[in-house]
């Protein structure tokens, strides 16, 4: 049996088992947040508790329009943020809108390691564009 299958069969266990909850599931914009820093998004995440929300994901915006790896280190760095951002508020996911990639052979590689990242964060990483994961 596979661990998938495994998996699978306890979530709808679960689910089964559970009670609906009175909260909206959000999709939160990561160039919203003021910062990543915990005290920050501890106060965020009881500010979106309280109002009823609870966050799904974070969706962010990349910018990978310069062949210069510096820049694509950056870029990685500040998205690896948003993924421990994700981790901290109990999100999901982050879901990643690259549109313009200069240099897919630099972008892909930091991008296949912060996807690890993000899975031993217990955060699911997605891309969108032309780059391959």
């Amino acid at each position: 049996m596979s661990t998938g299958t495994t998996a699978s069969g306890d979530v709808r266990r679960a689910v089964a088992a559970s009670e609906p909850a009175d909260v909206e599931p959000v999709i939160v914009e990561a160039a919203t947040l003021e910062s990543t820093a915990p005290e920050y998004l501890r106060a965020f995440r009881a500010d979106l508790d309280e109002a009823g929300y609870l966050p799904a994901g974070l969706r962010a915006e990349a910018r990978f329009a310069a062949d210069c790896s510096i820049e694509t280190q950056a870029e990685t760095d500040r998205l690896r943020d948003l993924v421990r951002a994700a981790s901290f508020l109990g999100a999901s996911r982050v879901e990643v809108v690259a549109d313009e990639v200069a240099a897919p052979a630099k972008v892909e590689p930091a991008l296949s390691a912060l996807a690890e990242r993000a899975e031993r964060e217990g955060v699911t990483l997605t891309v969108t564009g032309p780059v391959d994961l």
